[in-house]
């Protein structure tokens, strides 16, 4: 088999200087939106070989010959928020955590086709065997949630913590929407990472065993378990953001503080408003408005139900027919459970289109080239998380599998 076209090490900075990663510096993002491409940002906005033109009538047909070739080689994984056209070859589909448990699972297929954005793949790598490879069939499907928290903005944080003796009695959690580094830094400071299923849990974990934790990187999904679910007021939460000093914050208010919300956010969920939801209230009378919440606090109150990906598709797929419902949640999964329910209504609780712009440069032409490359013996665009960010990552991983 020849070498690798394209791989992708991430390591923390400092820690390789021959690394991939360490070239280019893990502050900078993996996909920088607007005009001209960066080569140091927009790491696969060149693939190397020939990718298929989008209008290449045989294109499906490639797609199905080159899946047929490859066989139990391969593991093509699909995350919710991805094209009918790339989801109509996952052997599964789901949330971020569920893919990568289900690439766990498959210790015998040689290669992890992970159609999904880029922390997402990392999370595979770490949690597969050393022997299977994870492929992103776009290196420049990244998640600007994850990028809003940087390995070194939060290495700062945390010292500024010490500095001002608050890190013995803080711990830390990670949203899975983060990069390895930070779900490292996680489990290297004692903490876990979460789920929006599973944030309840996590946080009434953290503080059993400290008096604060810091939430990172989604201000909103920390901030409405915290107050919704745990019975916290917005008082006890506070913002970081780490292009202050002290994070914008006064040190008072954070030794009082029981929260500490990295200012991060999701760009699909943080559009929705709570007008969004009046409107489509006054449209549709008896609608029913379903939620993700890393929606902002004051949708989630306007809402009737909050939930995560999972939780929504079963809560549509359970709901009575005749009913109606508003999602507000990623446009290809609305569209989604909208044409698998025709019995019931489903409309997207925007009236703007809003597709999760990175997830969605996965398309069928790199489907395509990642498995034809393969079929022809040439391993591209694998994710590769080096051994101590994954072992103190796993650490943290591991910890969220054993929560109470």
């Amino acid at each position: 088999m020849s070498r690798s076209a394209s791989h992708l090490t991430i390591s923390r900075p400092g820690d390789d200087a021959a690394s991939p990663a360490a070239e280019t510096g893990r502050p900078i993002p993996l996909m920088v939106l607007g005009a001209g491409a960066d080569p140091n940002s927009e790491r696969g906005v060149d693939c190397p070989g020939e990718l298929p033109p989008p209008s290449d009538p045989d294109l499906v047909h490639r797609a199905e010959r080159a899946r047929a070739a490859l066989g139990d080689r391969a593991f093509v994984l699909g995350h919710h928020y991805q094209r009918d056209e790339v989801i109509r070859f996952a052997d599964v589909t789901g949330d971020s955590f569920k893919l990568a448990r289900e690439a766990a699972a498959r210790p015998e297929a040689e290669y992890v086709i992970f159609c999904g954005v880029h922390f997402m793949a990392e999370s595979a790598d770490i949690l597969t065997t050393a022997d299977q490879r994870v492929i992103l069939p776009d290196l420049a499907a990244g998640c600007s949630m994850a990028d809003m928290a940087t390995y070194n903005q939060v290495e700062e944080c945390w010292e500024t913590f010490e500095d001002l003796g608050l890190a013995d009695s803080i711990i830390p959690v990670t949203y899975m929407n983060s990069s390895a580094d930070i779900k490292a830094f996680t489990g290297r400071h004692g903490g876990t990472v979460c789920t929006s299923s599973n944030a309840k849990r996590a946080l009434t974990w953290a503080l059993s065993k400290g008096s604060k934790v810091l939430f990172l990187p989604d201000q909103h999904l920390g901030r409405n378990t915290a107050v919704r679910e745990l019975g916290l007021s917005l008082d006890d939460c506070i913002v970081w953001d780490p292009y202050k000093p002290y994070g914008g914050a006064d040190p008072e208010a954070l030794r009082r503080a029981t929260m500490i919300l990295w200012r991060g956010h999701c760009s699909v969920h943080g559009r929705f408003t709570k007008e969004n939801v009046a409107e489509v209230r006054r449209r549709i009378p008896g609608v029913n408005v379903i939620v993700h919440p890393e929606c902002q606090h004051e949708v989630v109150l306007a809402a009737d139900q909050v939930g995560s990906t999972e939780k929504i598709i079963s809560t549509i797929e359970q709901a009575p027919p005749g009913s109606a419902w508003a999602v507000g949640t990623e446009l290809n999964l609305v569209q989604r459970l909208a044409e698998d329910n025709p019995d019931k209504t489903v409309v997207f609780l925007d009236k703007t289109v809003c597709y999760c712009s990175t997830m969605n440069r996965i398309d069928l032409p790199h489907l395509v080239w990642a498995m034809e490359s393969l079929v022809a013996g040439q391993v591209v665009n694998q994710i590769t998380v080096d051994p101590k960010t994954a072992s103190e990552a796993k650490a943290a991983l591991d910890q969220m599998l054993a929560l109470p």
